[in-house]
């Protein structure tokens, strides 16, 4: 068995791996160098149907990838399984392929989680490409929080619901208890994939981290963000290639959290409350765009909230 297992899920984004892959290399160097505890890795990419050269050049530039190349796009959910089922890591990272690793961030966490052995999830100090720090932290999310998170109305929201469910309260280099990381960089133990299985699959995208630290904090084990292990996060590169489908699925899988988590009720008021904006947003494009104001961008929103709109944000079983 190995010390670590890489697990990353990819779709057209080639370049951004491969830097991924570099960040991974070279982390590995400077362990051997260091002295933290050494640790030995294994790296597996999922390629889910990329068309634009990743499998190529995993076999030509990283042949010591454990490459799982699948004929479709399996999405990230049933990709980070596919990745897990393969595993042989006493601790299990689930990496996006638009991250790089700091040379001592892999180190500093599997030291942290050898040292707390109650600790099943782990997530980083996260980056945005420009050095600014990126929000990764939460506490679990209120009805209040689902109705305001990622629609128009976040710009009205009262600024305690913020600061509570990004933990904004709390030092972004310290290390700290929270409900849920985000699943950009998500180390667990074996122990706790062991004891809850796989992601859910029910979540196509989005929320699947939040539902399953919530599982795992329910069969007794703690959740961590470590502020010093640093990883830097390029942010959405495969998800921002279909604009309608992150709005589909971004509202679907919280969706499916409440009805999972919360109940039947609140998941039929969140729904509802979610469609009426979509739809007033509808109304309010297709006005100005009629009023001939940036007719081109009003006609881009008009149709991608059609499309989320026409699933019903109907949530599958």
């Amino acid at each position: 068995m190995v010390d670590l297992s890489v697990i990353i899920v990819s779709w057209n984004v080639r370049d951004l791996l491969d830097k991924c892959l570099e960040s991974l290399q070279l982390a590995q160097r400077r362990n051997a160098q260091s002295c933290q505890s050494m640790y030995s890795i294994e790296v597996i990419v999922v390629d889910s149907g990329s068309a634009d050269g990743s499998v190529e050049l995993l076999r030509e530039k990283h042949p010591d990838v454990a490459l799982l190349a699948q004929s479709e796009n399996v999405g990230f959910t049933r990709g980070n399984n596919i990745g897990l089922k393969r595993a042989q890591g006493a601790f299990l990272l689930l990496l996006n392929p638009d991250t790089e690793v700091s040379p001592s961030a892999l180190g500093l966490m599997i030291d942290f989680m050898s040292e707390h052995p109650r600790v099943g999830i782990l997530g980083p100090h996260t980056l945005n490409s420009d050095g600014s720090h990126q929000s990764t932290r939460r506490r679990f999310p209120t009805l209040s929080t689902g109705i305001f998170e990622s629609t128009w109305l976040a710009a009205w929201a009262p600024a305690v619901i913020e600061r509570q469910y990004r933990m904004l309260d709390t030092n972004d280099d310290d290390i700290l208890e929270a409900d849920w990381v985000q699943g950009s960089a998500l180390m667990l133990r074996r122990a706790v994939y062991d004891a809850i299985g796989g992601l859910d699959e029910g979540f196509t995208m989005y929320s699947e981290e939040l539902d399953y630290c919530r599982r795992a904090k329910a069969a007794g084990w703690q959740v961590f963000y470590h502020g010093g292990a640093l990883i830097t996060h390029h942010g959405g590169k495969s998800s921002e290639q279909a604009a309608a489908f992150k709005q589909i699925h971004f509202q679907t899988s919280k969706l499916r959290y409440f009805r999972k988590h919360h109940g039947m009720a609140q998941y039929l008021i969140l729904r509802a409350i979610l469609l009426l904006q979509f739809g007033w947003q509808l109304c309010l494009e297709s006005l100005k765009g009629a009023l001939g104001h940036k007719r081109d961008l009003r006609a881009q929103r008009v149709r991608v909230y059609w499309q989320v709109l026409r699933t019903g944000l109907r949530v599958r079983q």
